[in-house]
């Protein structure tokens, strides 16, 4: 696990490369925001987090499956990282920000990631 990278991940990079290709112009994990998201605009407020799929439980998703070993500490931990991100979303929202959420698998599927990135900003 230790490998495990939580910046510069593939799924980022293919959102950012999205986002950038619609002329966004945008920072990358800005820690003034609540929850660092991954990419962010705080003049046009909005905020991008590219989650993966097993660490943040993607519902319905075959690449957020549960553990089978060390369940007592897995599933408190997953568990706290979905509230987690409830409560920083939340919290991004209270202040006037428009939140998208791009999941790994989303982002594995190219078109399916552009139609979402494109989709929220033609929202505005």
């Amino acid at each position: 696990m230790g490998r495990i990278r939580s910046k510069d991940t593939r799924p980022e990079m293919l959102t950012r490369s999205a986002v950038h290709a619609l002329g966004k112009r945008f920072r990358v994990h800005t820690e003034t925001l609540p929850g660092k998201p991954d990419l962010a605009n705080k003049a046009q407020k909005w905020a991008i987090f590219v989650h993966g799929c097993f660490w943040h439980g993607h519902a319905g998703c075959k690449l957020a499956s549960s553990p089978r070993s060390n369940q007592s500490y897995w599933v408190p931990k997953l568990e706290g990282n979905r509230a987690r991100d409830r409560v920083k979303i939340r919290a991004l929202r209270s202040a006037g920000y428009r939140v998208l959420i791009v999941w790994e698998c989303d982002a594995r599927d190219g078109a399916r990631m552009r139609d979402a990135v494109r989709a929220f900003f033609d929202q505005s």
